[in-house]
């Protein structure tokens, strides 16, 4: 667990103790059960640190010309008024996004899958028949529907060439499997 998630969740689990302990009658004990929390925490935590001494990067002081340097003799490296364009154009409300290239699915997964077991019961057929006169997305919805099929052993389909026409058919039942 990185260091920022182990503090996270100490200083959750402190809150969380104290949040106990709001409304029960105060003996003393709210503030030992807190502090014996919070010392706990620090102890892991020191813990941690030290276990990733290595690994944080090294912090150095700063140079000696920026540490004597004083507001008088510091000077500005940009231009004022290019530094107010650049934030101005900052503020400024971006050109509305065109989005109608993004399409709307209008077919679900289980339109598609009774339409292709209407046609599994009628025989053999072609994919291009499956999807004909459809957009684009039925055609996904069409695909990943004909996957489904074929998952749970329903269907299986041949392309005889690459880009050649995709015949789809009935599996053959666990019967006709086991016969053969």
């Amino acid at each position: 667990m990185p260091l920022h998630q182990a503090k996270l969740a100490v200083i959750a689990q402190a809150f969380e103790t104290q949040h106990q302990l709001i409304g029960r009658p105060d003996d003393g004990s709210h503030t030992t059960a807190l502090e014996e929390q919070l010392n706990a925490a620090a102890e892991i935590l020191s813990d941690r640190l030290a276990s990733e001494a290595g690994h944080r990067f090294r912090s150095a002081p700063l140079p000696p010309w920026l540490r004597r340097a004083s507001l008088n003799e510091a000077y500005a490296v940009y231009e004022p008024r290019r530094l107010g364009e650049a934030i101005g154009e900052l503020l400024q409300a971006p050109e509305p996004l065109d989005t109608r290239h993004i399409t709307v699915p209008k077919v679900s997964v289980a339109e598609r899958l009774a339409h292709l077991r209407a046609l599994l019961r009628r025989g053999t057929f072609s994919f291009d028949e499956a999807v004909a006169n459809a957009d684009r997305v039925t055609v996904a919805v069409t695909l990943f529907a004909l996957l489904e099929l074929y998952k749970q052993g329903e269907a299986t389909w041949a392309q005889d060439e690459p880009f050649g026409e995709i015949t789809v058919q009935a599996a053959r039942s666990a019967p006709e499997r086991a016969t053969a």
